[in-house]
């Protein structure tokens, strides 16, 4: 059976045990690194991660683009929302549909 785990800062994934998501508290881009490896071997169909621990180990996280699993989401964290997750949705909608759904086909200002 698949399952889900959580990456980043204690405050901003302890909440997601209550969902039955296995939280695992990172802010050392390695250990981050490490772990993401080692979550992707262990049967683990969804990862999310803070947008703060993404931005560091980002050539990663890009390992996992075009694999199937594990799916790879980034999610804001305490300290607030860098839109790095709500961009990475747009272009992954943009390449299967082929249009930008989100903002309408405009361009943003």
């Amino acid at each position: 059976m698949y399952k889900i785990a959580v990456m980043g800062d204690w405050d901003s994934i302890y909440g997601f045990a209550a969902l039955g998501m296995e939280p695992f508290d990172i802010s050392d881009p390695l250990e981050g690194e490490k772990k993401l490896r080692e979550l992707a071997r262990d049967q683990y169909a969804i990862i999310y991660i803070t947008e703060a621990l993404a931005a560091q180990i980002e050539p990663e996280i890009e390992r996992y683009a075009e694999a199937g699993l594990p799916a790879v989401i980034l999610i804001p964290g305490a300290s607030g929302n860098t839109g790095r997750g709500m961009m990475a949705v747009k272009k992954s909608v943009e390449q299967a549909v082929g249009s930008d759904i989100i903002f309408g086909g405009q361009q943003e200002e």
